[in-house]
């Protein structure tokens, strides 16, 4: 009896010990990464408090920190717009990111497995060539392809948003870093047993590449639906218009309307938020194997 309570009190003071032994640095860890989410989640609060307030309140001056007359007119107001409807707009950035998404997921991948895994005359020097494009500016294409775009006659059309984009170098050379780390042994047993490249790349590579396809999913599907430029250069119909066109209506040449302004932001940042929630597990894994092998 008395080796148990010996036993009991020593494993007492160990557990008393361990409790003071906890580092100082880590409650100023604590302490940062706190304040560091107020930092981040403040604009989302700001912005989600001025949708639901009235234009004078949104322009009072010191702001209120919560609505004093709640109102639902911003987000009502979205729907029946003098320049459009909010609802073709996101129905419209909803097309055109999925079909580009899912386009860059194909061909990035395809093109990876290509430079990974199969052996050709110049492969070095074309993949060097491809990551030599990631060095280039978007805008210093922009003409270009204006130009090209007007000569097929694809101006004002979703083909012009997709087509162009389809091809991404930073997709490439993630998807390549990738499967170069997948072990060679499954692509020589496949064909072994009579595989074709195709049936490889589908039914081998494909379903073990989840989690770099995740990342490239999101860095994709986030550029895509924020992009503002491109779209402003192709689309002059209002019925073809992406949201950060849509957003842009909303500064008139008397003022913002900043209520409307925030309600359509809320509207425009929630597909982004549930997306990466969904796939956050599968993001920091791609990013983490993806550097695995150069």
């Amino acid at each position: 009896m008395s080796t148990a309570l010996k036993r009991e009190d020593t494993a007492l003071r160990v557990s008393a010990q361990t409790r003071r032994r906890v580092p100082w640095g880590q409650y100023v860890l604590w302490v940062v990464l706190g304040l560091g989410s107020i930092v981040m989640l403040g604009p989302f609060y700001w912005m989600a408090i001025t949708s639901l307030k009235t234009q004078s309140e949104a322009l009072a001056f010191p702001p209120t920190w919560w609505p004093q007359k709640p109102t639902l007119d911003n987000w009502r107001g979205l729907t029946n717009l003098t320049f459009g409807s909010f609802t073709v707009f996101f129905r419209n950035s909803v097309f055109v990111t999925t079909i580009v998404t899912a386009i860059t997921l194909l061909t990035s991948a395809m093109a990876g497995y290509v430079f990974a895994k199969l052996q050709f005359r110049g492969r070095d020097l074309l993949f060097w060539f491809i990551l030599g494009m990631m060095m280039i500016p978007f805008t210093v294409s922009i003409i270009p392809l204006y130009a090209l775009m007007s000569r097929l006659g694809w101006r004002n059309s979703y083909l012009s948003l997709i087509v162009p984009i389809a091809f991404t170098p930073f997709g490439i050379f993630l998807m390549r870093q990738f499967m170069s780390s997948l072990p060679n042994e499954l692509i020589d047993a496949a064909r072994i047993d009579g595989a074709g490249e195709f049936g490889i790349f589908f039914r081998i590579l494909l379903p073990l590449s989840t989690a770099a396809l995740s990342a490239l999913g999101i860095f994709t599907f986030v550029s895509q639906w924020d992009s503002f430029l491109w779209p402003l250069v192709m689309i002059d119909d209002v019925s073809l218009f992406t949201i950060p066109l849509g957003l842009a209506q909303f500064r008139g040449r008397v003022g913002t309307d900043i209520g409307a302004t925030a309600a359509g932001a809320m509207l425009a940042v929630l597909p982004v938020l549930i997306i990466y929630l969904a796939a956050q597990r599968q993001f920091v894994d791609g990013i983490a194997l993806t550097g695995i092998k150069g």
